[in-house]
Order: C-alpha cells, then structure tokens, then sequence
C-alpha cells in the first residue's frame, strides 16, 4: 500500500496542473465568458415568467381549462427545481461545459416543440422537457464561473453582473412576453428561445474551457432519484396546496413524502462513498446563511410580483404590456446595484450587505402594503416600493452567490450551485402560494358578504371570491346601478389582501436579516478552508493534516473535508 501512496499523490498532483494551466490559458477572455454564462441564465429564467402574460391567449386559443393553464406555469418550475441538484452534480461529474450545452441543445428543442403545440397536453408535456433542460443549464453556468474567475475580488463582480442577470430576467419576462403577442401568434414566445440559444451554443463552444471533471467512479444513481423525488414532491406541494388546501390529505401526503425522502437522502449521502452532495457543507454557516437568505429574498420577490402585477392589470386598468413595462424600474435598479452591492460586500463583509438587503426588501413590502388603493399614484410609493425591493434583492444576490460556492471545493461546485438554485426556486414557489393564500384569506370572505344579497346566479357568486379577475367578472353581470359600489368593494378587498399578505412578507424578511446576521461572515472574518482532493492526499503523504478529518490515503478521488467556518 505504500508504494502507491507516491503514484497517487503524483497524480492528484498532474490532474491539478493541468486544470490550472488550462484555466490560466483562458484566463485572458473570462470576461468574454461571463455575457455567455449570463445570456444562459437569462434565456432560463425569462421563460419561468414569460408565459403567464400568455394565459388569456391560451385559454382562447386551446380551450385550456383553469386547471390546465396552471399546469401550463407550474409544470416548468415543478420540473425545473427538482432537478436542479441532480443537474448540477451531473455537471460535477461529467463536465459542467457539456452538460450545459446539451441542456442548451434539449432546451431549444423542446421551445420548437412547445411553439408547435396545439393541445393542452402537448404544450405541458414540452414545458416539463424544456424545465428538465433547463436544470442542467442553470446550476452549470453558475459552477463554470466561480471555477474560472479564480480571484475573489474579480469573481465577486462577476456574480454580481450574473446576478443582475437573473433579477432582470424576472422583470423582462411579461414585457417580451406582452410584446410578442400584440403582434405574433402565442407560440413566438417560445421560439424566441431558439435564436439565443444558437448564439449561446456558439460562443460557449468557442470560448468556454472544457474543465476536468472528477475521476471515474461509481454514480451516485441513488441519491439523484431520492433527491429529485424529494424535491418535487415538496414543489408539489407548495404548487397545490393553495388549491388543494393546506390541510387536505393530499397537500399533507407530499409535505410528508418530501420530509421522508430528503431526510433518508441526508442519510444515505453521508454513508455513500461517492455521494451526490456533501451534506456535511450544510454544517458550515456562511454555506446555510446563503442559501436561506436568497431563499427569503425571492420568497418576499415572487410574492411581491405575483401580487403587483395583479394590482396593475385590475385595480390600475393596465394592459398586460403597459403592466410589465411598469415594473421596468425595478430591472433597471437591479441591473445598476447588484454589481455595486458585490464590490461594497468585499469591503464591508457580506453579514452587513445582506441582512441590509433583506431588511431593504421588508420595508418595500411595508411601503407596497398601506400604498395600493385605487387612487395610488404610480410616480410616488409605488416606484419607491419597487426601488427599496430592487436594492434589496442586488445587496443578496452576489454576495450569497459567493457564500455558497466559496464554502466548497471546486469539484462540488455544481452540486453547491444546484443547492443554491434550488433554495431560490423554493423561496420564489413558496412566496407565490403563501402570499396567494394569505390574500385570498383576506379577500374572500369580503366579497362573499358583499354579493351575497345580488341577484346573480349561485355559480357565478361562488367563484367571485376565488379572485379579482372573477369579481370584477361578476360585478360587470350585475345591474348598472351597483356597478360602481361593487367594483369600490372588490378593489377595497383587494387591498386588504395585499396589505395583510406584504405586512406578512415584510416579518418574514426581518426574520431572515436576522438568520444572515448570524451566520454569514462579517468584514475580515476567516475564509473557509477547503481541503481538495490532491491536497489531501499530499499532506497524507507527508503525513500532515489540513483540517479536523483527514481523507484515507487510499480515498485519494473522495469528495472535500470541509473545515466550518468560524466567524470572526
């Protein structure tokens, strides 16, 4: 055993220089790289928001049911998120640059198939493939850019322009959408797809490097089904419990379904020897503060935005266009803050920029929660919530970026980013239905007093409640004179509703400054150290440790020993 103790130490240590050298060759166009790795994550996340300012077309257009066009949003996330951890450990394992250029390939592919379709079934069965593609594209990009820009500095402004990204696409969405359909056919928002994925295809193939990837092992099959099944079902049951009710046996069943899985999954991927994630990185605070703090500023986003665009298209009276363009101010303070929150978190540590943030984020929600009347003027809180959200969200999304891919080795980058993906996917899920539900709480059972004396059919009075769109249905099928009351009384619901759900948003976001105070590193702390696996069999050689728990010497390709940060 001894004699093999040099041959392996010489070839961790090969396998290491040639990484490094063939990243220094690269070295020169990184920044050329990052609008490649930045158009990827745009193309994904745009297509998350696009399609439901299609809604209305589609229910024309295919004779979609209620059901099925929520089917139609959901089913991308659904599988989009449950598979965010299994794609970006298959990049791990495979090649991060090949496994997102074939998500890319797949994920063109299946837009062409979703612009062609003319039933319900075919388009949620493309929108699935296209959430599947999608997994191995988002947790890829983010792994190849923290592996090529080496440097904290530089790659603390690279993730804050690839965070930049992310928020404009979220805000682009139902503005490319909106315009598209006023002058195509609902399938050009899927086939404007095709044309940026060619153009990414193209310049990954040219200018990302082809990094290595770890040495031929035993694939951990198991923990990607167990991981995937788990994760969806807790998607699933975010997604249905509003409609399901969040006491119904089945909501229940996948809450529950969920918790098995993931805890069995935790389990097994601490006795397995090639795990698909280390789970013992959840040990590490900075790793656990990122990914809950980004998972509370997309919760208190995605609900803020689930809502505002409702306010703007009934209660305003905005087209779906005018509606998406009148969130512009918000993209346009992302896209301006996030690479400045990055470089202001290097010097002042990100405990501060991020509890900062999420504390910016609740007090938007608080200004959004007692300023939505009909009467709200738009130049005046309405842009001030949307401002305070946008700074909010540009103070977390680098910096906890940074937390969480900084806290692993590079061989489990993709694994880390699938982890961090996955967090933003859940918080943004979660914030939808918990937002949704609240609201309907608040909004339902004022409406069902007030049209409960009018003379309209017992079908029509029982959906009114379900929300504004059906309201404001019904009130246009009641007599001339109660219009105007009714239409005050549907509005003032509204309202109350929104204040009630954006006040509790608003607590959830102090809760979550409060986590990242706590455990994320503030300025000068400690870095994490982090063994790899060359490391690890070099200093077992010399017969030195560089943590707590020192690899085997026979483990050379065994995933990091992760040293936990201790704060300063």
């Amino acid at each position: 055993m001894a004699d093999l103790l040099p041959d392996l130490a010489a070839s961790a240590s090969a396998s290491a220089s040639a990484e490094q050298s063939q990243l220094a060759a690269h070295q020169a166009r990184r920044w050329w790289i990052l609008p490649v790795l930045c158009l990827s994550v745009f193309l994904v996340v745009v297509d998350n928001t696009i399609v439901n300012v299609a809604l209305p077309t589609l229910n024309r257009h295919l004779g979609a049911s209620i059901s099925s066009l929520q089917w139609i949003v959901d089913i991308y996330s659904l599988a989009f998120a449950g598979l965010l951890l299994a794609g970006g450990g298959i990049g791990d394992r495979l090649g991060r640059k090949g496994t997102m250029q074939v998500g890319l390939v797949f994920f063109g592919v299946f837009s062409v198939a979703a612009a062609a379709a003319h039933t319900t079934g075919s388009l949620i069965a493309a929108r699935a493939l296209m959430g599947v593609s999608a997994a191995f594209i988002f947790p890829a990009s983010l792994a190849i850019l923290t592996s090529i820009f080496t440097d904290p500095s530089e790659r603390q402004k690279a993730l804050g322009i690839w965070g930049a990204t992310s928020g404009i696409a979220v805000a682009f969405g139902p503005i490319v959408g909106g315009a598209l359909l006023e002058h195509f056919w609902y399938g050009s928002i899927f086939l404007v797809n095709v044309p940026i994925v060619i153009v990414t295809l193209i310049a990954g193939q040219i200018l990302i490097p082809r990094l290595s990837r770890l040495a031929a092992h035993q694939f951990d099959v198991r923990g990607v089904l167990i991981s995937t099944l788990g994760v969806s079902a807790l998607v699933l049951a975010i997604i249905q419990g509003p409609q399901w009710g969040w006491a119904a046996p089945a909501t229940l069943g996948c809450f529950a379904a969920a918790a098995v899985l993931l805890t069995v999954f935790t389990l097994l991927e601490l006795r397995t020897e090639w795990p698909l994630l280390d789970v013992r990185v959840f040990k590490i605070p900075r790793f656990t503060g990122g990914a809950v703090s980004i998972s509370v500023a997309f919760f208190c986003l995605f609900g803020f935005i689930f809502l505002i665009t409702q306010y703007f298209q009934f209660v305003k009276g905005y087209s779906t266009l005018s509606a998406g363009v009148h969130t512009l101010p918000f993209a346009v303070v992302a896209a301006v803050f996030t690479p400045i929150a990055a470089v202001v978190a290097l010097r002042v540590g990100t405990r501060l920029v991020v509890s900062l943030g999420l504390l910016l984020m609740g007090a938007g929600l608080v200004v959004a929660a007692f300023n939505s009347s009909e009467d709200t003027t738009y130049w005046g809180p309405l842009i001030l919530a949307m401002v305070l959200l946008a700074l909010g969200l540009s103070s977390i999304t680098a910096p906890t970026a940074e937390a969480v891919m900084g806290s692993v080795a590079d061989d489990q980058r993709g694994a880390a980013a699938g982890v961090n993906n996955t967090t933003r996917e859940l918080g943004g899920t979660l914030g939808v239905a918990v937002f949704g539900s609240i609201f309907a709480s608040a909004y339902g059972p004022k409406i069902i007093n007030a049209f409960r004396s009018l003379p309209i059919p017992a079908g029509p009075k029982a959906e009114a409640h379900q929300s504004v769109a059906a309201g404001l249905a019904v009130v246009g099928h009641a007599p001339r004179a109660v219009r105007p009351a009714l239409d005050s009384t549907v509005f003032s619901a509204f309202h109350s509703g929104l204040e009630i759900a954006c006040i509790a948003g608003a607590g959830v976001a102090v809760l979550g400054a409060i986590a990242a105070f706590k455990l994320l590193p503030g300025r000068g702390a400690p870095e994490v150290v982090v063994e790899t696996r060359g490391e690890a069999v070099s200093e077992s050689v010399r017969g030195s440790t560089t943590g707590p728990e020192s690899l085997p010497v026979t483990d050379p390709d065994r995933y990091p020993v992760y040293v936990p940060y201790v704060s300063a």
